[in-house]
């Protein structure tokens, strides 16, 4: 059995739902960069161990285009400065900050949104259609338009018509007892950089307490 069917068949696409709705505090509350970005090196490595694809230039690219127009607004300590454009800790912290939190996000996506994701209800159905769109969009590699743009985005719609069709034939997989506790593992440690974060902050008033009683 390799990555993708172990992926599929130890969990459902509501389970990798839920899990996703319960990790996605984790990420957002962390105001540490430094942990969002072990949080994100950990989604990523998720991606790839159950074999999802990872496009790595897009990744590069978004991650770049962020952080410099984030450049574009200096405010803080001037790093390095050419002519009119000035590289601040501020600009580039925020930058960072941003990048990173879009990427973790899009990674969490990649494992915890599946093609075959039903919500029940008229909202869920819609919902889970437009999740199931997302996740082929983001599942595509990068393709940057040309001359054709119409002729691609025709192109495009016609794959997803036809993965809708081959997943109302598919067979909804259940998730094993094994993949449960695989997911209760990984949503905790998902939320384990923040609990390290909330510790970190609390240690000095903690030791502060205890000095004066």
């Amino acid at each position: 059995m390799n990555r993708q069917e172990f992926y599929k068949n130890f969990f459902s696409a509501r389970a990798l739902f839920v899990t996703g709705l319960l990790i996605i505090p984790a990420l957002l509350f962390n105001p540490s960069t430094e942990y969002r970005i072990i949080q994100f090196l950990f989604f990523g490595f998720l991606a790839w161990l159950f074999g999802r694809k990872i496009n790595f230039l897009f990744t590069v690219l978004v991650t770049l285009f962020i952080i410099f127009f984030n450049l574009l607004i200096p405010y803080g300590r001037i790093l390095f400065s050419a002519g009119f454009f000035s590289i601040t800790s501020g600009a580039l912290e925020a930058g960072i900050h941003r990048a990173v939190t879009l990427q973790a996000l899009v990674m969490l996506s990649k494992i915890t949104i599946r093609q075959d994701l039903k919500m029940p209800g008229t909202f869920g159905g819609l919902l889970g259609e437009s999740l199931r769109i997302f996740s082929v969009l983001i599942s595509k590699k990068l393709r940057m338009p040309g001359k054709n743009l119409i002729e691609k985005i025709d192109s495009l719609l016609l794959e997803l018509s036809k993965e809708e069709l081959s997943m109302e034939a598919a067979q909804i997989s259940k998730t094993k007892p094994a993949g449960y506790a695989a997911l209760v593992i990984i949503i905790f440690l998902s939320w384990f950089p923040w609990l390290m974060f909330f510790k970190k902050c609390t240690a000095p008033v903690q030791f502060f307490i205890m000095e004066v009683l």
